[in-house]
């Protein structure tokens, strides 16, 4: 059991750390400060320090202009913990401090993959560089930043030719009580994509207590063996007195710390609120526990996006792989993405996922035309609009690692054959994003007819794929299907290769199903009787067209015959409806499930904003204005109710932030539109509402969810920014006559300011409705700040200002 250390910025403000000023100057005005403060730490019982670089990046050091000074602050930094530990513990360790950057990547928000990669890289390698023996990334909220983080950490420390042994890393999100970050991902998933990309050490800190942190931790521990690490806050802040306090003194939050333990952390530390006493109580406690072994979790396959997880492999339930997002031989979506037209490509992953898809293949290749910009915007679409995972399907290495890098989860490589080139070309590409990889029996002039001789390369490509460092569970297998126009023992092979399969590798298996009738006639019905063979032989991940009734109808048949589908269920509710009297021939109908159409053009209107159709939007705002539909009944009946909709599948639990921001984004297009066609119509045009963070606190990722939000519902937003002075604020409302304000703290220290701005905007005598959030905040402190309304997310900010003002 190791033991972190506690707060840095409450130590800090004890200290008299003044709003505004840079936390992480003091390393250079007033190094004394912070040494005495891991000093203390130390003394009460910590194993390891970390450094005051927390917000130390260039792109967080813009705020004070500090940003050329990356490496001197955190090189300082360093210095400054390693003279504590000479000084103090000789055995300590010191972990190099990486906070979150504030900012969404593309397509969240409009911050590229790379350039949060290089602020990351940056203040890595000045850390390392200095002599640290860990790096933390923590508090992150987003998989994409953590994953941009993850890589420039393990990149800065192979720059400086250290090991793992030498540097470990550290990843560390923050959760909402629900049990997700707020872009939706859950520990599980996070614990299995870092894991696979790598990652040292992984756990949870801050935004919540110690009470919901252990079963978080207990979740990571069901899916992972990686040391896992816990740093609760001390308690959840309430408001006492107008100042911000945590309710849990030391021996209270260290009366917890057993669950953690018992949950699975062997690394303990604190968060906000806490002190070196706090430490003192958890180190006390956690060096004399006893915890049970924690139990050993036997390797498995696993896909994951941002929001799910899919587990593969010969003990789990088949899922289907759907196809159809593939320009080869469908010349209608080849010339749409020729245009740049990504309209077909997303109806056809909603109509896949609907027929029963749990994963979506994706490819790209359009001759002629550069793969990469195309599947780097297809993975950007898609990774908002579906929370299937993603299979990249592509030869090209350059659209393959821009469509790894986009991808926010761990995705499916589809595939890597035996040639030298490939090889050399994916595995790396495999290893270093953590995604699983298809592993294809072909080799140049080799096409291996018999199941020996595919057993024999499948052999020879995951030899392979171990000495480039992939685990087992990072392989799935193709049995090589030809088509039964090249002999007849073709589809025999394939079917004995899948049995040697589940043999000698047990590895989950893939094959494009329909390669089997190509050139032959009926090819639905020999399509289908083959995925039933397969099936039994040990396919457990078919490529198919989910869309294709007999063809589906076989996939659920098989699943309900194998023992998948209990008291055959999904093959009663599907087609217990048809009719037994096979005398007469039944007509096979096409399944497009996903295929909405209405004669109400109003219907229709609601049905795009709800699924986030940005292209589809336009068309039809504008047929519906040259049929003489009142842009007020577009506004009302079409958008705003479809973002109820969406507003309160949010709310359950059933739509994520990724989805509700293109809702919200296909609702501005639908605005931009109206304004477009009727420049000189003025009945759409919303109140105008301020948004601010307050005083003291340079935070402004939630600020500008929800500025987003509300203008693309409509608002005239007058963005402020952060660290907004009350008389800054006080002077906009009169100046743009506002008719909404909203403010926002993400920090405990600043909290109080949402008093003060209150009251100054009172003062002022300004009536106008102010609007309250933040990470920290909470309705009873609103309503004892004196603000009108609480919003604890986005979606509730635009529904509490569309209820306001009736929009």
């Amino acid at each position: 059991m190791l033991i972190f250390d506690g707060a840095m910025g409450t130590m800090l403000q004890a200290a008299g750390l003044q709003e505004g000023y840079c936390p992480e100057l003091f390393n250079i005005e007033r190094p004394e400060v912070v040494k005495h403060i891991h000093t203390e730490y130390l003394q009460h019982g910590s194993d390891i320090i970390t450094t005051n670089t927390f917000g130390a990046c260039s792109l967080k050091l813009e705020d004070y202009q500090l940003s050329h000074r990356v490496k001197e602050i955190n090189t300082a930094a360093v210095k400054i913990a390693k003279e504590a530990i000479a000084e103090c513990k000789p055995s300590a360790k010191v972990a190099g401090d990486l906070g979150p950057t504030g900012k969404f990547i593309v397509p969240l928000g409009n911050i590229p993959f790379d350039t949060i990669y290089n602020t990351y890289y940056e203040q890595a390698l000045a850390l390392i560089e200095a002599g640290v023996d860990y790096i933390i990334i923590e508090t992150i909220i987003d998989i994409q930043e953590m994953r941009a983080a993850l890589l420039a950490a393990k990149d800065a420390r192979d720059f400086h030719k250290k090991t793992k042994e030498d540097v470990q890393i550290i990843c560390q999100f923050s959760f909402s009580e629900d049990g997700r970050t707020i872009t939706g991902t859950t520990p599980e998933g996070a614990a299995i994509l870092l894991e696979a990309m790598g990652a040292d050490i992984i756990g949870i800190n801050c935004s919540l207590g110690p009470v919901q942190i252990a079963p978080m931790i207990k979740a990571m521990a069901s899916v992972t063996n990686l040391p896992l690490i816990a740093q609760a806050n001390a308690g959840m802040p309430v408001l006492v007195n107008k100042k911000t306090v945590f309710p849990l003194n030391p021996t209270d939050m260290a009366s917890h710390i057993t669950d953690i333990i018992d949950a699975g952390a062997t690394y303990i530390g604190a968060c906000c609120g806490s002190t070196p006493e706090h430490i003192q109580e958890i180190a006390t406690i956690a060096r004399h526990y006893q915890a049970q072994p924690r139990p050993i979790v036997e390797p498995f396959t696993a896909l994951t996006s941002r929001t799910q997880i899919l587990r593969l492999g010969q003990e789990q339930e088949p899922v289907i792989i759907g196809e159809r997002i593939n320009p080869t031989g469908r010349k209608v979506l080849a010339k749409e993405l020729r245009e740049g037209n990504f309209m077909m490509v997303k109806r056809d992953a909603l109509a896949q996922v609907e027929a029963g898809a749990s994963i979506l293949d994706v490819n790209m290749g359009v001759g002629g035309v550069d793969q990469a910009p195309l599947m780097e915007r297809a993975i950007c679409e898609l990774s908002m609009l579906v929370e299937t995972p993603l299979s990249i399907d592509t030869l090209d290495p350059k659209a393959l690692e821009v469509g790894l890098k986009n991808y926010p989860g761990r995705p499916l490589i589809n595939s890597v054959n035996a040639e030298p080139e490939q090889i050399k070309a994916v595995m790396p590409l495999a290893k270093r994003y953590g995604a699983a990889l298809l592993c294809l029996p072909l080799s140049s002039g080799d096409l291996p007819e018999t199941a020996e001789k595919r057993i024999e390369l499948a052999n020879k490509i995951v030899t392979q794929a171990y000495e480039y460092g992939l685990r087992p569970n990072d392989l799935l297998l193709d049995p090589l299907v030809l088509t039964l126009a090249s002999g007849d023992e073709s589809a025999k092979q394939t079917l004995r290769t899948l049995q040697l399969y589940k043999k000698h590798f047990g590895f989950p298996t893939v094959m494009g199903l329909s390669n089997i009738s190509f050139g032959m006639p009926q090819r639905p019905y020999l399509n289908s009787q083959f995925l039933t063979m397969a099936l039994a032989s040990g396919l457990t991940t078919p490529i198919l067209n989910p869309l294709n009734y007999p063809v589906k109808k076989a996939f659920i048949t098989a699943k309900t015959l194998l023992g998948w589908d209990s008291g055959a269920d999904t093959f009663i509710k599907e087609y217990g409806y048809e009719s037994e009297d096979t005398s007469t021939p039944v007509t096979v109908k096409e399944a497009n499930p996903s295929k909405f159409t209405s004669d109400n053009p109003i219907d229709m209107i609601q049905h795009c904003v709800e699924q986030g159709e940005k292209e589809a939007i336009i068309p039809l705002i504008e047929t519906a204005l040259s049929d003489g539909i009142d842009p007020l009944i577009i506004t009302k009946q079409g958008l705003s109710e479809a973002m109820n909709v969406v507003g309160d599948k949010f709310g359950s639990g059933k739509l994520f932030l990724p989805q509700v921001m293109l809702a919200a984004e296909t609702m501005q297009a639908a605005f931009q539109t109206i304004k477009r066609v009727l420049p000189a119509d003025t009945s759409l045009e919303k109140e105008t509402v301020i948004v601010a963070t307050v005083k003291g606190d340079i935070h402004d990722l939630g600020k500008n969810i929800v500025a987003a939000l509300l203008e693309n519902n409509g608002y005239r937003i007058i963005d402020l920014g952060k660290d907004v002075d009350p008389t800054t604020i006080v002077d906009a409302v009169k100046e743009h006559k506002a008719a909404l304000v909203g403010i926002c703290s993400l920090m405990t220290t600043t909290m109080p300011q949402i008093d003060n701005t209150i009251h100054a905007m009172r003062s002022a005598g300004l009536t106008t409705p102010v609007m309250v959030g933040g990470a920290v905040l909470s309705q009873e402190y609103a309503d004892q700040a004196g603000a009108d309304y609480y919003a604890k997310d986005g979606v509730t900010a635009v529904n509490l200002a569309n209820e306001l003002f009736k929009n």
